[in-house]
């Protein structure tokens, strides 16, 4: 790949290049090699043009991850305009705000969701495009309507014998320009706009290109949400820009589906969140090896390099065998499983960041990273723990440089509580830095709990040990009064073919709580655990809304 500093002519470069090549598959659908990506961003730019769409108006998009939302996305910032791509497991409501908030003159809606809308709630639209199939479902223009009915002849007019690659001219954008307005999920409850600018997207895809180095022709499975912005830059723009071919499976990633569908696609990167690979884990590979014989023959040394590279080959299989590595980010590891990872060395890392920093801060190789560390901080930037010990006592990691926001969209408050007066944007999470660099997250500042005696708790650590034990599918620690309780979402389907009933079950959940509570220091044992009968609600990164639950009592 081309060291440019514009992404718009990485994005023209790459389409002329790789012209006959396979760009985007919906799994088990329609594949749309690269002429045909242009040939959609071509036509969508004479619709906007006859729409009398202008440079710096936001277009919304809002779907599963599929080939046609990826070409609109392309045609909104080769023409000029600002994306605003939204998450399609946002609720109606919030739909509507962030349409609304954002100034958007037109959205494009995928046709599972778009039935739960209300366009009156969005009365500024011009127009609403579903993506299926490009359907102008609602017009408040007569402009965009006859855009629309007229698309084919007027884009025969302009290209009369054949559309070809030297055709293909895109704009270049400024540095500074606004690209992508982000609106954030995050655990707080408050969504707020993220203003990227191009500069931003550009440092980030160089720094993974480095990193990674994935050629032309070669697979990319998109399975994090392309309304969240790791998704949108690490699977879906540094892909595009290498001319790799990206894979949508256009339904939700479960055990089953990563392994029918890998074993056809073999993607060369993998980028999920750890739930994804620890569902996995728990659910197909530590069941072989998580009895007595197993963990006995692990730690024979004569027998164990067998064993751990027979489990390595079959944890390599369900994720395709043809993997580079599988970059894990968007919430925290769970520590053990990592461990587990380490042992049979497989090709994992961390990649840590937020919204805010489009989206990467810290990244390293699956073979340089650091045991529960995040990696290094990535290219183009700087990072510091706020702290007078920062090897060993947490602070607050702060980072600043090419990656980092333009600010949040309409509300200079926000951006002045993130980014302080020297430019340092403050992450919100507690860390150390060690002497080689390596950055290790202890947890989010807000949700540290401070006990009465006046220790720092932090809920995550504890929560990461207790979801690794049998029966738990997640948990969630509050503190009520001066008890540590503990919130258990229990793993029922494990338990009924266990054949056990509720009260085996509570039993089973103590029995893990006293466990637990041997290895744990005085102040930071679990008091109680109370069951909770349904999964935590959660953000796109699958981090659990904690707000909603700290009210909960004993």
């Amino acid at each position: 790949m081309e060291k440019q500093d514009s992404l718009i002519q990485l994005i023209e470069n790459s389409i002329q290049k790789n012209w006959d090549l396979d760009a985007m598959t919906d799994y088990k659908g329609a594949t749309l090699q690269y002429k045909d990506v242009a040939r959609k961003i071509e036509k969508m730019h004479i619709l906007f043009q006859f729409a009398g769409i202008k440079k710096g108006d936001k277009i919304a998009l809002c779907g599963r991850n599929s080939a046609n939302w990826t070409a609109t996305f392309l045609s909104v910032i080769t023409y000029g305009a600002v994306a605003v791509p939204i998450l399609h497991e946002f609720k109606a409501d919030n739909v509507h705000n962030v349409v609304n908030h954002s100034e958007a003159r037109m959205l494009f809606v995928g046709d599972q969701v778009w039935e739960n809308y209300n366009e009156a709630a969005m009365p500024h639209l011009e127009g609403i495009i579903e993506l299926k199939n490009f359907d102008l479902v609602v017009s408040r223009s007569e402009k965009l309507t006859y855009a629309r009915e007229h698309l084919n002849e007027e884009f025969g007019k302009r290209y009369p014998c054949r559309f070809r690659a030297e055709n293909v001219s895109y704009r270049r954008e400024d540095p500074e320009e606004l690209a992508i307005i982000n609106y954030t999920s995050g655990t707080t409850g408050y969504s707020k706009g993220v203003m990227l600018p191009y500069r931003s997207i550009v440092s980030n895809i160089h720094h993974i290109h480095d990193k990674v180095g994935l050629r032309a022709g070669e697979s990319i499975v998109s399975m994090l949400p392309l309304g969240h912005i790791f998704g949108l830059v690490f699977d879906f723009l540094y892909g595009v820009t290498v001319g790799a071919h990206l894979w949508f499976l256009t339904r939700m990633p479960s055990p089953k589906i990563i392994a029918e569908s890998f074993a056809v696609i073999r993607p060369r990167v993998i980028a999920c969140v750890p739930l994804i690979v620890e569902k996995i884990f728990k659910k197909n590979i530590l069941p072989k090896v998580d009895n007595k014989l197993g963990k006995l023959l692990l730690n024979l040394p004569i027998i164990s390099d067998k064993i751990k590279e027979q489990i390595r080959h079959q944890a390599m299989e369900v994720f395709g065998s043809n993997f580079i590595e599988i970059v894990v980010g968007g919430a925290p590891f769970n520590p053990e499983v990592e461990a587990f990872l380490r042992k049979i060395n497989f090709p994992y890392t961390i990649a840590y960041g937020m919204t805010e920093a489009a989206p990467l801060i810290c990244h390293s190789r699956w073979d340089e990273i650091k045991y529960t560390s995040c990696g290094k901080t990535v290219a183009n930037m700087e990072t510091k723990v706020l702290s007078h010990d920062p090897e060993n006592v947490p602070g607050e990691l702060v980072c600043k440089g090419m990656n980092v926001m333009l600010g949040y969209f309409k509300n200079p408050e926000a951006t002045a509580q993130a980014i302080d007066k020297d430019g340092w944007l403050h992450t919100g999470d507690m860390a150390i830095k060690d002497a080689q660099g390596n950055i290790f997250i202890k947890g989010r500042c807000k949700n540290m709990l401070l006990t009465a005696s006046g220790q720092n708790i932090y809920p995550e650590e504890i929560e990461a040990r207790l979801n690794n034990m049998a029966f738990v599918n997640e948990s969630l620690i509050i503190l009520s009064g001066s008890k540590l309780i503990a919130l258990v979402y229990p793993d029922n389907e494990e338990a009924f073919a266990k054949g056990m009933d509720k009260r085996q079950l509570e039993a089973a959940i103590e029995a893990n709580r006293v466990e637990l509570n041997q290895s744990l220091p005085a102040y930071s044992q679990i008091a109680h655990v109370k069951l909770y009968p349904e999964e935590f609600e959660k953000t796109a990164k699958k981090s659990i809304k904690r707000y909603l639950y700290q009210d909960i009592k004993e």
